[in-house]
């Protein structure tokens, strides 16, 4: 997924890591039931220890928000700044499913341990070069990453960024965006474009990403 924009990164001399959580990606066969938000998170703070990472930009797009959150408030000595890329931003006690609009709720399974991924359309992408890309990147992802409450302690202090997309409505990310716009302790972006800027302006993305790294 950040395959366009990472390249842009390193030409700028920052070293670039690129995750995959558990039960997506590269690493759908390990998908489960078992595997939850706590997962994710874990995945993320092994990645950040094992690699000796320190004065991390941290960022996350979608549903990455939510685990992002969690890394960095158990891990703040690792994290420079958090960013979060059209996503959620939890609270304490919030799971994902309370942070969902209605009409996005009605998607979920009726059984079953597995969310399908939105369309790509539902979320603003229209063109069809970027709809062939993105052809067999998403995943679905287990339930309980989206039922499971998330625990913080409020240990982060460091510096916030929110970029929000514009060129696409309904946005579920909207109320993020505005609480975000209308606090001085964080920075504010706006992408015109739809909920996948990594795709669709890598390089757009990549400059408001070095304002912090």
């Amino acid at each position: 997924m950040w395959a366009r924009v990472a390249p842009l990164l390193r030409q700028a001399g920052h070293e670039v890591l690129a995750p995959s959580l558990t039960g997506v990606g590269e690493r759908s066969h390990l998908a489960s039931a078992a595997v939850d938000l706590s997962t994710h998170i874990a995945d993320l703070l092994q990645c950040l220890r094992y690699e000796r990472a320190s004065g991390v930009v941290l960022v996350g797009h979608s549903y990455g928000g939510m685990v992002v959150t969690g890394v960095a408030d158990r891990a703040p000595e690792r994290v420079r700044t958090l960013v979060y890329l059209d996503a959620f931003v939890p609270q304490n006690g919030e799971a994902l499913l309370h942070l969902l609009p209605a009409r996005v709720r009605e998607h979920f399974p009726s059984a079953g341990w597995q969310v399908p991924p939105l369309p790509p359309q539902a979320q603003g992408m229209a063109d069809p070069a970027e709809l062939a890309w993105l052809e067999g990147r998403r995943d679905p992802q287990p339930l309980k990453t989206f039922t499971q409450p998330l625990a913080l302690e409020g240990r982060y202090r460091g510096a916030r960024v929110y970029i929000t997309c514009t060129g696409y409505a309904p946005s579920t990310f909207a109320p993020f965006a505005e609480r975000a716009r209308n606090d001085p302790a964080w920075r504010y972006h706006e992408l015109p474009t739809h909920h996948y800027p990594h795709v669709s302006l890598p390089a757009e993305t990549a400059g408001l990403l070095l304002k912090y790294a």
